[in-house]
């Protein structure tokens, strides 16, 4: 046997005739449905603007900024903003090098003006902020060497031995930093004659171009003087330098190598900076006035020496004269080495007999 199920009762379905309320109600929800979808649609659409500004982000006003390009975007001149609206055109930059302000509630009114509902900017009590543009610099070391190339290619001048003198107050051509190749002289000329040159300096495809003019100087290497001395002061090598300078406001007998001038002494009070001249040094003296002395008389089957007495000073290989001590007589003699010097035999005088008894010391 099994328990009986208990059979539900049927209800009749109500039917109601349609009435003005039941209109009314309907209308009314419609109307409500129709309020809520535009709501909706709405959020949607400022979703975006949230997206750019994360939940607890906060914008603040940059400090001095370095513009890279000609453009100013909301990310160089406000942080917190999200990357998609990072890079926003809010102002231009500079020119190239230039510096330049903008007035903090400028930089509000023109975030505020993207419609992207970022909210307030912070200023963190600035009033303004500094813009410099960044730019390539290139200078007459550069300038210099783009006109040497040229030159050599157009015109066949060695530019080893030649320095250029620009006209004006140091040259500059400013460049946007992604120029970064090597600077080109265009459009040259050079009057070998009085050495004028002139020529385009560029960089790419004349992008940034400066259009200089200048004199082509000769140059050549000279011995400069880095401390003053006194004369008869010994010049070290410490006190030695090689520089190179325009061939004509250097003296012709300009010392062009450091060559043996280190041990030898100044032949007079030099100034340091000075350009080292043939006459401004010799060799040390050897042999001092009033020295005592070791004379060499040297000939074939003879050598003889004495002491004697030496009247003048006198470097390695001058000739100067001597005191025989004992005879009194005065001889020439070259100066061989410290305190040395040698006597040759008379020419007048027969060898054999200087051979004998060595009369031309002895007497």
């Amino acid at each position: 046997m099994h328990a009986l199920r208990q059979i539900a009762p049927r209800r009749s379905t109500r039917v109601s005739t349609l009435s003005v309320a039941i209109v009314g109600r309907t209308l009314l929800a419609v109307l409500a449905f129709s309020v809520l979808t535009f709501q909706v649609l709405a959020q949607e659409a400022r979703v975006p603007a949230q997206e750019a500004r994360p939940a607890g982000a906060t914008l603040r006003l940059r400090g001095d900024v370095t513009a890279r390009g000609d453009v100013l975007t909301l990310g160089d001149l406000i942080e917190g903003a999200a990357p998609e609206t990072a890079q926003r055109p809010l102002f231009r930059a500079p020119a190239l090098g230039a510096t330049g302000t903008i007035q903090a509630r400028r930089i509000a009114d023109a975030v505020a003006g993207l419609g992207l509902g970022l909210g307030p900017v912070e200023t963190g009590g600035r009033v303004q902020v500094s813009v410099q543009r960044a730019a390539r610099r290139v200078t007459q070391p550069e300038i210099e060497a783009a006109l040497k190339r040229a030159l050599e290619s157009g015109y066949g001048v060695d530019p080893r031995n030649l320095a250029i003198r620009l006209d004006g107050e140091a040259p500059t051509l400013l460049a946007p930093l992604d120029l970064n190749g090597q600077a080109v002289a265009l459009d040259l000329s050079y009057d070998p004659r009085s050495r004028r040159i002139a020529g385009l300096i560029t960089l790419g495809e004349r992008q940034a171009s400066l259009r200089v003019s200048g004199q082509v100087m000769e140059i050549r290497e000279v011995a400069v003087l880095g401390r003053s001395l006194n004369r008869g002061e010994t010049i070290n090598a410490a006190d030695l330098t090689l520089e190179r300078r325009p061939r004509e406001a250097t003296p012709s007998d300009a010392q062009g190598s450091l060559g043996d001038l280190a041990g030898q002494v100044a032949q007079r009070s030099l100034s340091a900076g000075a350009i080292l001249r043939s006459g401004d040094f010799a060799p040390p003296d050897l042999v001092a006035r009033g020295e005592a002395v070791t004379i060499l008389f040297d000939s074939p089957g003879l050598n003889l020496s004495l002491r004697g007495l030496a009247n003048e000073a006198g470097r390695l290989g001058a000739i100067i004269t001597v005191t025989n001590p004992v005879s009194k007589k005065i001889l020439s003699a070259t100066v061989t080495g410290p305190g040395r010097v040698s006597v040759g035999p008379a020419p007048l005088v027969r060898q054999a007999s200087a051979a004998l008894d060595g009369s031309a010391l002895q007497r």
